[in-house]
């Protein structure tokens, strides 16, 4: 990977730029230090918490003409230490590819793009880059692009394999619902202080019957289809959501769950004021036969319910759904400088078993940003969890009476090392 990506700095440098081009190079690079003590899932007895630094790396290429565009990133995403300080350049083995497409105008409203890219809409709740993660997001696929004046139009098209097979084409990769092939269109229309947006997305994922062993056996689907709206009302600007789900949990199991949201922002002077609140539903623990969980699917999940990413981050597929109902607060604490408040209450959408009730529990997350330069941010969190009997018994029976704590400090350098436009003459 890396002689990969010496050769394409090397191909770039000899390339010779002509009239009406432009040439960007950038760089990402953000450590993060983490204590965990209850982050992502209650804090068991006798347990000691976790305490690491991860780093991202990366490195981004641009180039832009009257009808062409491309962009390449690549990134190290590693955790310090987790390599021998003498080890050789073949072993390491987090180097990747993070982004690298082509885009082609065809004329002033219509584009082709395709490679390795990210997709991100609206809220970014069903499709984000995921950017908290270091390393991000990214979907192989082929784009047709239509934008004329205030409405823009994207389909996007994925046929996954994991090798050059010879023969079958099985697709055993499960993990973070990948998908086999994918279909999505998305809509956007927006007005001067307005938008509204409709997206659609059919997943088709490798079905396997075990007769006895594992076979393939064609691919179940899963759809997701629904809006994004903003709009204001009088000091109020108010942004919401709903989707649906459709299709099949899993090769032999229906899925039919929702999703909606609804969220009020006030903003005067250094204060901003949020109040939101959002259902997912959920699938009833005791005499449910048909799946109603809904999941955000390849959304930047770690915007919402809480910053510990107790659900929907890796996790809570297939439970009894969430309803969130948050207030936040946001204070300009200076010139560079930001403090906010979150705070989350947290309850089961669909019914517990045991006679116990909804209520999950409280979270705090408090978060300071502060701009330390022209090209460094520092970001400071904390925050802490109030869990319930309830959260106990959709987390796998660990004790929820313990501390269920978590802070981190990260550091963000986004430098532009390079933009050069050669104009005509």
């Amino acid at each position: 990977m890396k002689k990969s990506i010496l050769l394409i700095l090397v191909l770039l440098s000899m390339v010779k730029v002509t009239d009406a081009q432009e040439f960007t190079l950038d760089a990402d690079i953000r450590p993060r230090f983490e204590y965990r003590h209850g982050y992502g899932n209650l804090f068991p007895d006798e347990a000691k918490p976790a305490a690491f630094v991860t780093q991202r790396s990366r490195l981004n290429l641009g180039f832009r003409d009257e009808k062409l565009s491309l962009y390449i990133s690549m990134q190290d995403v590693s955790t310090w230490g987790d390599e021998q300080t003498l080890t050789a350049a073949d072993n390491n083995n987090s180097f990747s590819l993070f982004q690298a497409w082509i885009k082609y105008d065809f004329t002033e409203n219509w584009a082709l793009k395709l490679g390795r890219q990210t997709l991100s809409y609206d809220d970014q709740r069903i499709l984000g880059e995921v950017d908290w993660t270091m390393q991000g997001r990214f979907h192989d696929a082929a784009m047709i692009q239509y934008a004329k004046n205030k409405s823009k139009l994207d389909l996007a098209f994925a046929y996954n394999q994991q090798k050059q097979n010879f023969l079958g084409t099985d697709y055993t990769i499960t993990g973070g619902f990948s998908y086999k092939t994918m279909q999505m269109a998305h809509f956007t229309q927006a007005w001067d202080r307005a938008s509204f947006s409709f997206l659609f997305m059919n997943n088709g994922f490798q079905k396997y019957t075990n007769d006895p062993t594992p076979l393939t056996d064609g691919l179940y689907h899963r759809q997701t289809t629904g809006a994004y709206f903003t709009f204001p009302l009088s000091v109020l600007a108010i942004t919401g959501s709903a989707y649906l789900q459709t299709g099949k949990a899993d090769a032999s199991t229906d899925l039919t769950g929702y999703q909606y949201m609804v969220e009020a922002k006030y903003k005067t002077g250094i204060v901003t004021l949020i109040a939101g609140f959002e259902s997912l539903s959920g699938t009833d623990q005791v005499g449910e036969e048909k799946n109603k969980s809904f999941f955000p699917l390849y959304g930047t999940n770690h915007k919402f319910n809480g910053l510990m990413d107790y659900f929907y981050v890796g996790n809570h597929a297939n439970n009894v759904g969430l309803n969130d109902l948050y207030g936040k607060i946001s204070l300009a604490a200076g010139e560079k400088s930001t403090v906010g408040l979150n705070v989350h209450y947290f309850s089961a959408q669909a019914e517990m078993a045991n006679d116990l009730n909804q209520n999950l529990g409280t979270e705090l997350d408090v978060v300071y940003g502060n701009s330390l330069g022209k090209y460094v941010k520092l970001n400071v969190g904390y925050s802490q969890l109030f869990a319930t009997e309830s959260m106990r018994a959709i987390k796998g029976g660990i004790s929820y009476e313990n501390t269920n704590n978590w802070g981190w400090v990260q550091l963000i350098i986004n430098p532009r090392l390079l933009t050069h436009t050669f104009k005509e003459n």
